[in-house]
């Protein structure tokens, strides 16, 4: 059909695509001149975009150039849809980054009940329980915020589209994981956080990935219990003891990171110098006796008594407190000779005397005397 200028016009039928300029913008509606039609068309506000609009201008100007779809065909005045056409493409691109597992950003429009909405051309839903790896209380602080997400479920029939910004962030970690675990080495001392506490000891994440601290590894003392000496959100310097990247286990050392019970013995058990210990074994050839939790010293059967004694069984027994003095100190081979002998006083031997034969003219009975009578 022609018009009376000799162009072109078409009957336009529901649901076929046009172009058309927007020539008014009312705040409800928009007017547009649509390419070979003779009526003019319409876009009422709900039309123009996915999201609730509150007028025409936010999202259109006189002048743009928009691709249509005709929703409804009236004698003077075609309706027409901005938001169908956006959603048209906006699915076909969602389809697209679902199969290639696309990770992209997207700012969050806002929060509801249940969890998070995202506009990508079409409504875009997030879960609570896939925001984040961790539990969340409030998520009032997370409208207009950017996020990065994947999409886990796509029904363009039923208008589902489900997001995660979880999945990200264990995928990220697992990388992370993959790469400690290729560049990390046996011997290497690093900071981490004590996450978890067993009772066979304390795991600790190094920076995304765990390892653990045996019991036996937490201390140079004995420990009974992991929490008696660590606890959950704690600082801890770490040496890597060994790295199993099959299992994806990780060996660590506190124990070894900490001045070993021998460091500074010089310092703390100076020769000449007196000491608590207890005495933790006996020997044919002496006693071993703790002085500082870890370290021991050996008192020589000939410094445990002025007596001579067969065995040191006869005059000690195990964990019987004594004191010893330090005769000997070596940190490098860490060895410490100890004496109890030398801080016992040695009794006198009683000899019989004769006395001469001249009488020296007092009695050992007057001097006693004298001495009670000053004592009076």
């Amino acid at each position: 059909m022609e018009d009376m200028n000799g162009i072109e016009v078409k009957n336009l039928e529901i649901g076929e695509k046009v172009q058309g300029t927007v020539t008014k913008v009312e705040e409800k509606q928009v007017l547009v001149d649509v390419q070979d039609s003779k009526v003019d068309g319409i876009i009422p506000i709900s039309e123009l975009s996915s999201l609730h609009i509150e007028k025409a201008s936010d999202v259109v100007n006189e002048g743009d150039v928009l691709e249509l779809i005709v929703t409804k065909v009236e004698e003077e005045l075609l309706v027409l849809s901005k938001r169908k056409v956006d959603a048209e493409k906006a699915w076909d691109e969602m389809k697209s980054r679902f199969e290639n597992g696309d990770i992209f950003e997207a700012e969050v429009k806002d929060v509801v009940k249940g969890g998070l909405v995202v506009d990508l051309g079409v409504r875009g839903f997030v879960p609570a329980s896939l925001v984040e790896d961790h539990y969340v209380e409030d998520f009032s602080d997370y409208k207009d915020k950017v996020l990065t997400f994947k999409i886990v479920e796509l029904d363009q029939e039923k208008n589902r589209l489900i997001l995660s910004h979880r999945a990200v962030v264990e995928a990220e970690k697992q990388q992370q994981k993959k790469k400690l675990l290729t560049d990390i080495e046996a011997g290497a001392v690093l900071e981490g956080t004590v996450q978890r506490i067993t009772d066979f000891g304390a795991f600790v994440d190094i920076g995304g990935v765990d390892g653990l601290v045996h019991i036996s590894q937490l201390s140079h003392e004995h420990v009974d219990k992991p929490s008696d000496v660590v606890s959950e959100g704690q600082k801890v310097q770490v040496k890597v003891l060994s790295v199993d990247r099959d299992n994806e286990r990780i060996s660590l050392s506190i124990k070894e990171t900490l001045p070993g019970p021998w460091s500074d013995i010089s310092e703390k058990a100076p020769k000449g110098s007196t000491l608590d210990g207890t005495v933790k074994r006996l020997v044919s050839y002496g006693a071993f006796v703790e002085v500082f939790p870890g370290v021991e010293g050996l008192v020589h059967i000939s410094q445990i008594s002025h007596k001579h004694i067969g065995t040191p069984h006869e005059v000690l027994k195990e964990e019987q407190p004594v004191k010893v003095k330090v005769l000997d100190v070596n940190e490098s081979e860490q060895r410490l000779s100890l004496s109890i002998k030398a801080l016992e006083e040695k009794e006198e031997e009683v000899v019989d005397y004769e006395m001469p034969e001249e009488n020296t003219g007092f009695q050992l009975g007057e001097m006693i005397g004298d001495k009670l009578k000053d004592l009076k």
